[in-house]
């Protein structure tokens, strides 16, 4: 397995999927290429996100190598701020698909890329893919040269898909012309996002960035969402706040997820509302596990301990990560957390931690971890790797979280930020490799 972590860098609408062309529709020709991410991949399906800027229908066309088409539309919704998604099925495993998206009327002004398809689960073949997180954090925004020139460093390196790992937007903090290093910024009208108004207008700035859609249209994506997506450390129980501009006891949480769904090519079902963590397989050896740290978590300013433990994951989604990764099969099981485990997060005093671990309080959530821990090593799960971000510096911990397990061996890697502030001088570093892996494919890099 190729399996290169490159670190510190990433259906409400009506559809249909055919094979023959679809007839044409009279709509208002719209002078902008949409934007467009393709997400979720799996073996044999893909979900595809676009957003134009006004009503109308969109035309997708994916191309195999073998000469495959698939021809979909979908109309713009504009009670989703004009974007949608639509699921391609019947797709061909382990194929580089090339696609084509236009408004109807204005295919001259067609968005273009690829993706690739995962091996099917009994395959083998190689797979790389990056991840990171904090974008546009603490006034670090859109370079007006040169944007978030990190995607495309990523681009370079190139993956087979993004996990894009958390505070992708930071709803709760202002993009200015002259930025926190100095440089000239595109600005961003909103600052703190209150509505949803507010909020779509995060996710569109962030989503316009000209380099990541250059990473966009060469790899897929795997969306996650952390607290700035909404505000900073929150859960369902601290999604309020009180000073201006925010409304007093207006609950915030509803609303950005709200938006998260609108501007992410995440499944959605009416059987699971809300639902986000998921997972997906890549080949025979690796599946990944994407974990909600918001929405179901007690109180950041609750204790933990034996007795009373606290959850961050909720009883059916911790049930659903110790049963699925414990019958995973694949050589490498990855863990995706928004929030990492060997570095607190929060504040100490008073005791309000936000990540899993106490950091010298009782506020972490320590105890639940310990019990995933404990479910996972009875469940035989092996080679598991937790990918986390958050703290805006890269780093990696190998564990033996268990004493009557010391074979069981879980490892964690830190990353980001992506594009925000940083809590060290130095714009680079190279952190020493974990025991076992080499320093060629577990390299850490870090930008403000």
């Amino acid at each position: 397995m190729r399996g290169r972590l490159l670190t510190g860098f990433a259906c409400a609408a009506a559809l249909a999927c055919v094979r023959a062309p679809v007839p044409p529709a009279p709509v208002e020709v719209v002078e902008e290429v949409p934007l467009v991410l393709v997400g979720d991949v799996t073996h044999e399906t893909a979900i595809l996100w676009a957003r134009g800027s006004a009503a109308g229908r969109l035309r997708a066309l994916a191309t195999n190598p073998t000469g495959g088409e698939i021809l979909a539309f979908v109309s713009l919704d504009p009670e989703r701020d004009f974007t949608a998604k639509l699921v391609l099925g019947g797709l061909a495993a382990d194929s580089r698909y090339a696609w084509r998206i236009w408004l109807e009327g204005a295919e001259h002004l067609a968005a273009t890329g690829t993706f690739r398809t995962a091996p099917a689960p009994d395959d083998a073949s190689p797979v790389a893919f990056a991840f990171g997180g904090d974008v546009g954090g603490q006034d670090a925004c859109r370079d007006a040269q040169s944007g978030y020139a990190i995607f495309d460093e990523i681009a370079r390196r190139a993956p087979d898909f993004f996990v894009g790992l958390g505070d992708m937007i930071y709803a709760d903090s202002v993009c200015s012309p002259v930025g926190r290093f100095g440089n000239a910024q595109v600005p961003r009208a909103v600052a703190h996002a209150t509505d949803l108004a507010g909020y779509r207008a995060h996710w569109r700035y962030n989503r316009e960035d000209t380099a990541f859609r250059r990473l966009a249209s060469v790899a897929s994506y795997v969306a996650v969402w952390d607290d700035h997506e909404t505000v900073n450390d929150v859960g369902p129980l601290d999604d309020t706040r009180t000073q201006a501009p925010y409304a007093s006891g207006a609950p915030l949480l509803p609303i950005a997820l709200r938006a998260f769904f609108e501007y992410n090519p995440v499944p959605e079902s009416p059987h699971m509302p809300g639902r986000l963590y998921r997972s997906l397989r890549w080949g025979r050896h690796l599946e990944l596990f994407v974990l909600d740290t918001r929405q179901y978590r007690d109180s950041d300013r609750a204790p933990d301990s034996p007795e009373t433990p606290k959850t961050m994951l909720g009883r059916e989604q911790r049930t659903w990560l110790e049963q699925r990764v414990g019958r995973s099969d694949a050589t490498w099981k990855v863990i995706v957390s928004s929030v990492p485990i060997a570095i607190p997060t929060g504040t100490a005093r008073p005791g309000k931690r936000d990540g899993w671990a106490s950091g010298g309080t009782d506020t972490g959530y320590e105890e639940e971890l310990r019990a995933i821990f404990r479910a996972l090593a009875a469940n035989g799960a092996e080679n598991c790797v937790w990918i986390t971000t958050d703290v805006h510096f890269a780093s990696a911990y190998r564990y033996a979280p268990l004493p009557e397990r010391p074979d069981f061996r879980p490892l964690e890697v830190v990353t980001g930020p992506l594009h925000a502030a940083s809590p060290r001088a130095t714009s680079s570093t190279r952190a020493s490799p974990p025991s076992g892996c080499s320093a060629t494919p577990c390299r850490t890099r870090r930008r403000p």
